[in-house]
């Protein structure tokens, strides 16, 4: 229904972030990552997401499209409630969350409040599938130009990883192609994402 919000931040407090636009004050919830890109009285754009329940419209907003697609992804899984969304990206951003998952590091989603060994096995096993499994071919055929990242290997797995994050085939695939695709997965994804974040 809200694609994104841009006003004036009115108001914050942990897990708040409340946007003035044009009058109205909505009132979004939101990760400590993003409260933190927020100022009181400046214009600021959060990517939102309205979860429906039988007794209320909860809106969630986030200062990135990557953090928004991370979130829609964890409240996707099983046992993973908004509350347990935010409070995970409350301890790790969306790059540390793909990374976390690769990697099978459960013990990083335990030290968000209300992810307990079980659950965090359960985020790792479908993050994992998410994130890293990319079947020769995926992004279509003739969609890799020469020099880029190969269909297969460490390079398609980081491109899919980008992807998944919320950037789109053909930047990820950019990003990933000026790397060496030889290094590790994880090494790939940081490097990529330390290049959007200089641009």
């Amino acid at each position: 229904m809200f694609y994104s919000l841009t006003g004036k931040v009115a108001h914050t407090e942990p897990g708040i972030a409340v946007i003035d636009v044009g009058g109205v004050a909505f009132k979004c919830a939101t990760s400590m990552g993003t409260l933190r890109t927020l100022r009181l009285g400046e214009t600021a754009t959060l990517f939102t997401h309205l979860n429906v329940r039988e007794d209320a419209l909860d809106l969630f907003g986030f200062a990135t499209q990557p953090e928004l697609n991370c979130f829609k992804l964890l409240t996707a899984i099983s046992g993973v409630g908004p509350k347990v969304g935010i409070a995970i990206l409350s301890e790790m951003a969306p790059e540390e969350v793909a990374l976390a998952a690769a990697a099978g590091d459960t013990k990083r989603f335990c030290r968000a409040n209300g992810v307990g060994p079980k659950l965090a096995q359960r985020i790792v096993l479908e993050l994992k599938d998410k994130v890293m499994n990319f079947s020769t071919g995926a992004l279509g055929e003739g969609f890799v130009e020469p020099g880029g990242p190969s269909a297969s290997g460490n390079a398609a797995q980081a491109v899919e990883a980008l992807t998944t994050l919320g950037y789109s085939p053909t930047d990820a695939a950019q990003a990933v192609g000026r790397l060496d695709s030889a290094l590790p997965v994880e090494e790939l994804i940081r490097l990529a994402l330390k290049g959007f974040a200089s641009k």
